[in-house]
């Protein structure tokens, strides 16, 4: 984090902070920034805290260890799953669409620094923000068809008006990785870095941020916000809707099993 300094530390996220400019890391390594119910809380707060603050001009969210976020945590699903079902609705519109939101509509530049998979919902984080960067080795994949979801977290709007549709398609219907270098050629991110510049990059671009003109980065926002993402919030509700179907389906139940035996899948179309 360079000169940067602790400012706050929550159960599963820090902020550091050197003048304006702001770091929310994720902070589970040992789950690779999966996103646990405390988790959702935590980055929800950290989100708006600095959303909040007049002096934080700029903010970067980036993750700790070797992800910068694997996506759900699967595990903890199974543990609150009731009669082996698992309902996503609840926590999707209570818990992360908040977040997504809360990005998007924060008066001042946010840049995702992705260090690492950004996997499921954990690319849907990066996708919100206006800025992405990645280190050469990362990758980003929409890996909920692999346990028989569909995208969520908005990446149903943020995937293709990045990308187009054929290229949306191939993420959500494939489930593959998609290398970060490969991704700027896309267009899905803005810049993929060697590793050992990485931090140091990401950094000085939050810096430089934060020292420009606020006002005018939160009207490009409004003007970006209104173009695409107008009916963000209807989106958000629709994936949760289709979510709620596909976490009812014996491929989700199939996919979920398989996650937890640690063994490919076998997908019926049930």
């Amino acid at each position: 984090m360079g000169d940067d300094q602790l400012s706050r530390h929550y159960d599963t996220v820090n902020l550091y902070r050197q003048g304006p400019g702001v770091t929310i890391e994720l902070n589970r390594p040992d789950r690779m920034n999966a996103w646990s119910d405390q988790f959702s809380l935590d980055l929800l707060d950290a989100i708006r805290s600095v959303a909040d603050d007049p002096e934080i001009r700029a903010v970067l969210i980036t993750g700790a260890g070797r992800a910068f976020s694997s996506g759900a945590d699967l595990k903890e699903g199974v543990e609150r799953a009731t009669d082996g079902k698992f309902d996503p609705y609840v926590t999707l519109t209570e818990r992360y669409h908040p977040i997504i939101t809360s990005i998007r509509r924060m008066p001042k530049p946010v840049i995702a620094a992705v260090n690492g998979p950004a996997a499921g919902i954990g690319a849907s984080l990066a996708l919100a923000c206006d800025l992405v960067v990645a280190a050469e080795s990362a990758y980003f994949t929409l890996a909920f068809v692999n346990i028989g979801l569909v995208p969520d977290g908005g990446s149903s709007v943020l995937v293709p008006s990045r990308v187009g549709f054929a290229r949306a398609a191939e993420l959500a219907m494939l489930g593959e990785r998609l290398a970060a270098p490969k991704a700027v050629e896309w267009g899905l991110i803005n810049a993929a870095w060697p590793d050992e510049e990485f931090s140091e990059k990401a950094t000085a671009l939050r810096d430089r941020l934060a020292a420009g003109p606020t006002q005018s980065y939160a009207g490009t926002k409004r003007q970006l916000n209104r173009w695409l993402y107008q009916q963000m919030d209807d989106q958000l509700e629709f994936e949760a809707g289709i979510q709620r179907e596909m976490a009812g389906s014996a491929d989700f139940a199939e996919g979920l099993l398989a996650f937890t035996e640690k063994r490919p899948p076998q997908f019926t179309g049930g």
